[in-house]
């Protein structure tokens, strides 16, 4: 049996949490996580391919991409333990190249990684309290360099390496920025903190030596070469409302909730819940940093991102533009969409978009030519994909007739998605949490589950608005039914059932003792099942409102149910770690989790695929009917479990939350706690599997399934009685008995019956003598089982009349211990009564007496608040005495305050009037005397213009002159400026081959020195050794005369060794020639035994032949010998002798005719053989050859595209040719003309033209020829390609041809003419 394989298809999502969560792959295609998964998506296209993460892996928490845009690194935490997954992104689809999972130190997990510029090495950071940063060589999994990057315990935010050099590294985390460098297998650190510490969250590297480093106060410092070049402040602008503090900001982040354990981003989660001064709170968070080539970009508080570009004159950065996250509309509180941090930012490679990720799980895109155009003011970001979900998804639901999702979150927002468009259909959030949400089938409603009540909703084109709501508070489940007339809403253990007709409540379905956890209906709406934590199973029938089935198992708490599409079975899991297979309240069968609890399982609409979710996080996918084996697929979701999952609507309240499979048995959906939706297919397996079958009582309408006759077409069906054969009849004549239910694979026994097509009544009647058979066969092993089954009853009847008796003596034993101890007991309960009426009574005396003593502290009290009370009156009095003169007193002295401002106040009036009118009288005045002065101003000033009109006149010639200098002397400018601009390349370059140089040298000076003293140490052993060789020459002399004398003895032993590998080389010689000779005796041994038996075969048939005839004559003779007894009775006698003849004589004959028959099937059986093994070498020669001239004709297509390229680019330098010598033409005739008009006045301005003439005519002549040599190659390549034309199986591409030559020149010549 082949398992289901559910295949990813889209994701609706984004995990943010992760460091390093967004980058750019190409141009159009973008990298981020989202579930377990890491998605390409192509912005332009919007498609999306996966990558995904490693099995059994608890979630991701760094991603890192190569300079080269080859590699994806991605830390994880599989099975408790950090490993280090890298990826080639240039494979299709991209494949692991290299797993670090062994380490040699302590690590919990790594926080942040980064490549080397060369891609070759890999830097990561591990997490507190080891804290060790590691210099990988990836490919070949070593350690190049490990060191402990701080002592503290501080959290370390960010690692990266110099883009321009491999050895440089940076490292910046809670007070620590450190730079270190790799040197002799170690990491060094090369500069000393100075200052104060600060909480550096992000860096970015802008030059060779020059880091840009931001911190959670909003300063940025530039750092060269370790030493700080310049410091700003990123000042807070504050919103347009401007009532809102930073703490309601911090506020409404703190909405969003990460997975404590998983959540591998320090530099956001950690910053915001640690305690910081009053007097940093309004300051800005620098989470993120990106450099590009003008400058860089920084998030700069809570939606808003700040671009800074350098200044020309100094290494100083200026702020250019600010980009801010636009307001939500459609949210219900739409400050706060731009109230998110950006925690991660990225350029495309051409610096055309820049991409950034906030703390509430969106992904924003923006233009960077739109932040040029839009100058004063800010510019907006835009969604790169749709608004996502920014919580947990705690429900979701798919629609029947439309290919919609429905999710509802913690976010407090209800979105509608479209799975075929992979977009956002509608949106909008809302004042409580939603956490249960269903869609009528139609499309056009949904009910919501509130934290105060159930909402029934229309679906509208831009709106979702509210049309009734019911008084069902914290509702977990709600569903609709498949025909959309019910619904169903649960509350605590009671299920509310309403009409949409009506809209009213028709029963409460009451019977569970715990809470209802999952409800599920089936598929005509008639029943609805429901499981819950009580471990009951119950099946309501909605006509009466009762139960019809319960199943309870108060050891299992279920987590959810579902029904078959027959509403046979009930699927139920829950905590026990089976799946439960329930039918007329009973479990039919219990299928192990394998160590795995079960939280939530669903089943496809067409019955054959069941999905089932884990409390590892996981999702098995497997067939139906269940297999016995551990045959399933298993899916990688999240860290945490699936808690819950519906058929229609369904929810998953930690990480995976929601699972939902569409009517079409085609599609899955799956929601996540990080807000992300997955769509997955699975594709129904290809070969020939029959997985399932429904039959009908009454016409079928609807064909479920197609099962193949393999090759024969069927022409009768017939099913027995009881439903577990069927038979059917074949065009060929044969007869096909299978089981029903019918088997998976291609399992029946087929009968020859008939020479032609079988009919149903041949069938019957054949069918008929077998179940005659089979009644006969059936009541003999009936008889048989009940003999065995009578003497098994005997002997159990005996067995169980012994225990029997055994159990009444024990019973009658247990009855006396029973009186025994019932006496014991009951003395022992009387003489704790007694004790218990003796301590009541101390009791009672005691309490007596503390009540007394009690009553009187009470009276005492009294007294006392009755003296405070009198004494408070009187205070009371002279409080009120002492206001009242106060008042009067007050309200006397700003009265005589008034009268004094009155006078003032008329007094300041008067004052004003008297000015207006001085300031009248002056007014006149000054008119008077600018109109005079107006006048004079105009005389004058037409005086001046037409004296400058004159002047600008005179200036115009100039300016005409001086601007054919200056186009000169400007050339010449920038012919100089980019000989500066290249000079100063070269410049930059030899700087820093000089500084890399300059490092070499100071390395060679200590490998020098080392190497000096190594040279020592060395000398004094080459002494040594001299030594020693003088005295191994002695013995060298000595060995040298004793070699000698056994090369004497060694020279006759060479001579009999050369001549055995000569008689050696003759025996292997000889053995060839035996093996040949064997090899030819074995093929004439298999010869003969193949004759061998063919005559024996032949003797076989010849011995049966005469064993035949001789049975015949037997018969013959004791016929002939009955006949001879009617020798008196001719009559008799005669037809005797006739019926011998007809019966003897038609039998030789038939004999005769058999025999003939077997030789010529023999005959025919032997000539096909040979035909067909001709075939089969005919077959793999035509296959050869049509290789061969696959071969031809694809070497002569490519030699024919070559041709045509010369052939175009000839064709283009022609036009080119052509172009200029019209050109020169068009020069020489002005040329021409100019001559007879211009009168030379000296005789070197009459030689020059002459000069200029031959020139052109040379040109001209230069031109022809070349145009000539071009003709003649066009010929020669034209007379190629007919000759490759006439080749056979040769064909010109989609039948061009090209022009004729005598065309072309035909053109040309009229062109030049």
């Amino acid at each position: 049996m082949s398992t289901v394989v559910a295949q990813s298809l889209h994701v609706f999502g984004h995990r943010s949490h992760v460091a390093n969560n967004v980058f750019f792959f190409d141009e159009q295609i973008v990298i981020f996580p989202a579930g377990n998964y890491c998605v390409k998506y192509n912005v332009d296209q919007k498609w999306q391919k996966f990558i995904p993460g490693s099995d059994k892996s608890q979630g991701m928490l760094t991603l890192s991409i190569s300079p080269n845009r080859r590699y994806l690194a991605i830390s994880e935490i599989i099975q408790e333990k950090p490993a280090i997954t890298i990826y080639e992104l240039s494979c299709i689809p991209c494949r692991k190249r290299k797993v670090l999972s062994n380490f040699d130190f302590s690590v919990q997990r790594f926080t942040s990684m980064a490549f080397s510029p060369d891609s070759k090495y890999l830097l990561t950071q591990t997490s507190p309290p080891e804290s060790n940063l590691v210099y990988w060589l990836w490919e070949k999994q070593k350690v190049m360099a490990i060191v402990r990057a701080d002592t503290q315990n501080n959290p370390i935010y960010q690692v990266s390496i110099n883009p321009q050099d491999n050895t440089q590294v940076c490292v910046t985390g809670n007070g620590m920025f450190k730079l270190l460098r790799f040197a002799e297998g170690t990491l060094k650190q090369t500069n000393f903190q100075r200052g104060e510490p600060q909480n550096y969250l992000a860096h970015a590297w802008l030059a060779d030596d020059k880091i840009i480093v931001g911190t959670d106060t909003g300063k940025l410092f530039l750092f060269e070469s370790g030493d700080q070049r310049w410091e700003t402040n990123i000042m807070v602008k504050e919103p347009t409302s401007g009532s809102k503090s930073l703490d309601i900001i911090q506020e409404s982040e703190s909405l969003v909730e990460f997975p404590p354990v998983s959540s591998p981003l320090p530099s956001y989660e950690h910053v915001v819940t640690t305690p910081i001064q009053t007097d940093h709170l309004a300051m800005p968070r620098v989470f993120a940093i990106a450099a590009y080539s003008k400058g860089f970009a920084c998030s700069a508080g809570p939606g808003r991102v700040l671009l800074f570009e350098k200044m020309e004159e100094k290494d100083v950065y200026r702020e250019s533009r600010e980009i801010r996250i636009p307001m939500d509309p459609q949210s219900n509180d739409p400050s706060q969409s731009d109230k998110q941090d950006v925690l991660c930012m990225c350029f495309s490679p051409s610096e055309e978009t820049l991409i950034a990720s906030t703390s509430k799980n969106q992904l924003y895109t923006i233009t960077m030519s739109l932040t040029e155009i839009s100058k004063g003011e800010a510019a907006h970001f835009e969604y790169l994909l749709y608004p996502l979900h920014s919580a947990s998804i705690t429900s979701l639901a798919t629609c029947i007739r439309k290919p919609l999702i429905a999710t509802c979150s913690l976010d407090r927002s209800v979105r509608i998605w479209n799975y075929e468009s992979n977009t956002l259909e509608l949106f909008k959030e809302y004042q409580e949490e939603a956490y249960a949400i269903s869609l009528h089938p139609s499309g056009h409603y949904i009910i919501v589950g509130f934290a105060d009540k159930l909402r029934l909703m229309n679906l509208l084109i831009d709106d979702i608005r509210l049309f009734k709501e019911y008084s069902v508070r914290g509702c977990r489940e709600c569903s609709f039914s498949n025909g959309g007339h019910l619904f169903a809403a649960v509350n605590g253990n009671v299920i509310h059932i309403f009409t949409t007709t009506s809209l009213e409540n028709i029963t409460n379905l009451k019977g569970h003792t715990g809470k209802i956890r999952s409800v599920v209906w089936n598929a005509d709406d008639s029943k609805l099942i429901s499981a819950g934590t009580d471990g009951a199973v119950y099946e309501w029938n909605l006509s009466s409102g009762k139960r019809e089935t319960e199943c309870v198992l108060k050891s299992c708490s279920y987590n959810c149910v579902t029904i078959s599409p027959d509403a046979k079975i009930i699927f139920a899991v829950g905590s026990d770690q089976t799946l439960k297979e329930i039918a007329d309240s009973s479990i039919l069968r219990e299928m192990s989790a394998f160590d795995v609890i079960y939280t939530a399982i669903v089943i496809s609409h067409s019955g054959r695929m069941m999905f089932v979710g884990t409390s590892v996080g996981t999702i098995r996918a497997m067939k139906y009917p269940l297999p016995i084996q551990k045959e399933f697929n298993e899916y990688q979701a999240h860290a945490g479990p699936v808690t819950k999952i519906l058929r229609e609507m369904s929810a998953f309240d930690v990480i995976y939350t929601a699972i939902v499979i569409s009517h079409s048995g085609r599609m899955m959906f799956v929601g996540t706690s990080v807000g992300t939706i997955r769509a997955m297919k699975y594709p129904l397996p290809i070969q020939k599997e029959f997985n399932e079958y429904q039959a009908h009582a009454g016409p079928v309408t609807k064909i479920l399934r197609e099962m193949s006759a393999f090759d024969v077409i069927y022409t009768a069906i017939v099913i027995s009685h009881s439903g577990r054969m069927m038979f059917v009849g074949t065009s060929v004549g044969t007869i096909r008995a299978m089981k029903y239910p019918l088997p998976i694979q291609k399992e029946f026994n087929e009968y020859q019956a008939h020479a032609g097509p079988v009919t149903k009544a041949q069938i019957m009647l054949e069918l008929k003598t077998r179940v005659e058979e089979l009644k006969m066969e059936n009541e003999y092993q009936l008889r048989l089982k009940d003999m065995n089954y009578s003497e098994k009853i005997k002997e159990l009847t005996d067995k169980f009349i012994q225990e029997m008796e055994s159990l009444r003596t024990k019973n009658q034993v247990l009855k006396t211990d029973k009186e025994k101890q019932d006496i014991y007991h009951r003395e022992h309960i009387e003489e704790l009564i007694n004790k218990q009426s003796q301590e009541l009574q101390d009791l009672e005396c005691c309490n007596n007496q503390k009540l007394l003593l009690e009553y009187e502290k009470y009276q005492e009290l009294q007294l006392k608040s009755q003296r405070m009370q009198e004494e408070y009156e009187k205070q009371l009095r002279d409080n009120d005495e002492t206001k009242s003169q106060a008042l009067e007193e007050l309200t006397e002295f700003y009265e005589a305050k008034l009268q004094e401002k009155t006078s003032l106040l008329e007094e300041a009036q008067e004052d004003v009037r008297q000015q207006l009118r001085e300031f009248e009288e002056t007014k006149k005045q000054i008119e008077e005397d600018e109109d005079r002065e107006i006048q004079d101003m105009k005389t004058k000033y037409e005086k001046k213009l037409r004296d400058e009109k004159e002047s600008n006149l005179r200036l115009k010639g100039e300016t005409g002159i001086m601007r054919k200098k200056f186009s000169s002397l400007q050339k010449e400018i920038e012919e100089r400026t980019n000989d500066i601009e290249t000079l100063k390349g070269e410049q930059v370059k030899l700087q820093g081959v000089i500084k890399s140089l300059e490092k070499d040298i100071q390395g060679l000076k200590r490998e020098i020195q080392e190497r000096d003293e190594t040279i020592q140490d060395k000398e004094k052993r080459i002494y040594d050794l001299k030594k020693k060789n003088q005295e191994l020459e002695k013995f060298k002399f000595v060995l040298d005369y004793k070699i000698k004398e056994l090369k004497k003895q060694i020279e006759p032993r060479e001579t009999e060794i050369k001549v055995m590998k000569e008689q050696i080389q003759e025996m292997e010689a000889e053995l060839e020639r035996f093996h040949k000779q064997n090899t030819q005796l074995e093929l004439n041994i298999t010869e003969l035994w193949q004759k061998l038996r063919a005559t024996d075969q032949e003797m076989r048939k010849e011995r049966q032949k005469e064993r035949d005839l001789e049975a015949l004559v037997k018969r013959f003779k004791t016929d002939l010998h009955n006949c001879v007894a009617y020798i008196q009775e001719p009559h008799l006698l005669k037809e005797k002798v006739r019926s011998l003849f007809e019966k003897y004589v038609q039998r030789a004959d038939m004999v005769e005719i058999a025999g003939l028959n077997t030789d010529l099937q023999q005959e025919y059986a032997r000539q096909r053989e040979h035909l067909e093994r001709n075939l089969a070498t005919l077959k793999k020669k035509v296959i050869k050859e049509g290789e061969l001239h696959r071969m031809d004709y694809v070497r002569i297509m490519q030699e024919n595209v070559t041709l045509i390229k010369e052939i175009n680019e000839l064709r283009r330098e022609l036009k080119f040719t052509r172009s200029q010598v019209y050109d020169l033409e068009a020069a020489l005739k002005l040329s021409k003309k100019t001559q007879p008009q211009e009168v030379s006045e000296t005789v070197s301005g009459g030689d020059m033209p002459s000069a200029t003439a031959t020139m052109r005519l040379n040109e001209q002549e230069e031109t022809g020829r070349i145009i000539e040599m071009q003709r003649l190659e066009i010929r020669h390549l034209r007379d190629q390609i007919r000759e490759q034309e006439q080749v056979p199986g040769f064909h010109t591409i989609a039948g061009i041809r090209l022009p004729s030559l005598v065309d072309s020149d035909v053109d040309f010549d009229v062109k030049t003419k």
